[in-house]
This record gives C-alpha cells, structure tokens and sequence, in this order.
C-alpha cells in the first residue's frame, strides 16, 4: 500500500520549487527592470520607466555593429555545428568508424575543457601558424565548443529510433542515400533541432573566445557588452541584454510552432 506524502514534506517541496523559481527568475527581472529605468546609472528599482536605453542601443553603430558580427557567427556556427555533428551521431551511433568509442569521447571533449585554455591555446597556435585571426577562425573555434551539444541531442535520439524503419526502407529498395535522407534524418529531427539551437545560444552569447579571438574590426555583442561594462557601464547594457533575452524566447517559439517543445525538449 502506498502511504500518502506528508503535509510538511509537500509544503517544503513547493517552497523549494518557489524559492529555485525565485533565484533563477529575480537576475533576469532585474535586468528587465534596470533596461527601462529613466536613470543615468544602472540601479534597481528604477526611477521612473522609459524606453530610451532601447532607442540607444538600436541608434547605436557600435551595438548594431557588434550585434550583426554575432549574429553572421552565430548562423555558420549554427550550420556547421548542425552538419558535422549530425553526421558524426550518426556514424557513431553506426558504430560504421573504427574507434568509434574514442571518436565519440573526442567530440564530446570540448565540455569538459576549460573555455579560456582552449582560447589562449587557439590564439597562440594561429596567431603563431597563420597571422591574426579573422572572423571564420572565431567561426570555426565556436563550432568546436557547440558540436558536443549537437552530437549529444542527436545521439539521445537516435537511441530511441527504431532500427527497423531503415530495414524496411532497404528491403523496399532503397538505396543507402535515400534510407539516410528520408528515413534517418527524420528521425534525428528533434535532435539536430535541440543541437542548433544550443549551438546558435552557445554562439551568440560566447564571451570568453570572442574575447581571445577579437580584432580591430572585430567586436561580437559579448564582448561590446563586457567593453561598456568595464569603462561606461549605464542602462544601455541591460536594454542589450532583454533584447538576448527576447531573441531566446523567440527561438523557443519558432521550435514551438515546428516541432513542438515535448518532441524538443526529448531529445
């Protein structure tokens, strides 16, 4: 027989839950709240609301600039991540490469890899190797932290296929291209979705390697951010910043509208 949960237990259960809500929401409504403060500075509760610290930052070259630079990154790290991780989930999972176990270990590596190693180690080996850095080196040095992500979502997937889709595609006459494209990539759809969405996130908001890897001309949002925080911090920043906030939630919508936050958030 099952005992009933007691009264206590379910009152400290809800409070827990409130009290996590309460932490991980509170920095994200300050952030909201200092973005239309009529203040000079950045202080919370704000005097008075107005939205000029939106029209500053949207009239601002170096904030649009900045934006434009992460957001051009942020696609080919999106397609990049999106292509080779797919494709290496599904070879592992395969298991059609020798040392696959290994492969897998070595895509999955960048997690447990300290960010600012990897990004001295990238600036010292191509500033040595090849001369300054451009932006497809900031490209190419975000997809190596955003593939473990893509090769994970993909292989959580995969591993609740049915192998026997492809079998039958095959035994119908289907040859290897076509069994990949209508019947394997489907099924890895939530996955490479869950994986381009993290890879696009990881991106955009990357401020360590971008801060490493930047150049004269080239400044990411992140970094534009960390810039005016260090030697004029103001509002503008966090109006900056409910604008991530809102490009996040909007790409939650879109994955909504396609594939539905269950089918996502299963993978």
């Amino acid at each position: 027989m099952v005992r009933s949960v007691p009264t206590w237990l379910r009152l400290a259960a809800i409070v827990f839950v409130v009290l996590t809500a309460l932490i991980l929401l509170a920095p994200l409504i300050v952030v909201v709240g200092v973005s239309i403060s009529e203040s000079q500075f950045i202080a919370f509760p704000p005097n008075g609301l107005s939205l000029r610290w939106y029209q500053a930052v949207l009239s601002s070259d170096a904030y649009l600039g900045a934006g434009w630079i992460s957001l051009q990154i942020a696609a080919v790290v999106t397609i990049l991540a999106t292509l080779v991780g797919g494709a290496a989930a599904i070879a592992i999972h395969r298991r059609q490469l020798p040392f696959s176990e290994l492969l897998a270990t070595a895509f999955l590596s960048p997690l447990v890899l300290p960010t600012i190693i990897y990004a001295i180690g990238m600036l010292m080996f191509w500033s040595a190797a090849f001369g300054p850095v451009t932006p497809v080196v900031l490209a190419l040095s975000h997809t190596v932290i955003a593939l473990p992500y893509v090769v994970r979502t993909t292989l959580a997937v995969l591993a609740e296929s049915d192998p026997f889709l492809e079998e039958a595609a095959r035994t119908m006459g289907a040859n290897r291209l076509q069994r990949l494209w209508f019947v394997v990539v489907p099924q890895c759809l939530p996955g490479l979705a869950a994986g381009a969405f993290f890879a696009f996130n990881i991106s955009f908001d990357e401020a360590v390697l971008s801060l490493f890897l930047r150049g004269p001309t080239l400044t990411t949002l992140p970094v534009q951010i960390y810039g005016q925080l260090e030697f004029s911090p103001d509002p503008s920043v966090a109006a900056v910043s409910t604008i991530m906030i809102g490009l996040t939630i909007a790409l939650i919508a879109i994955i909504e509208r396609m594939l539905g936050l269950n089918r996502f958030a299963s993978a």
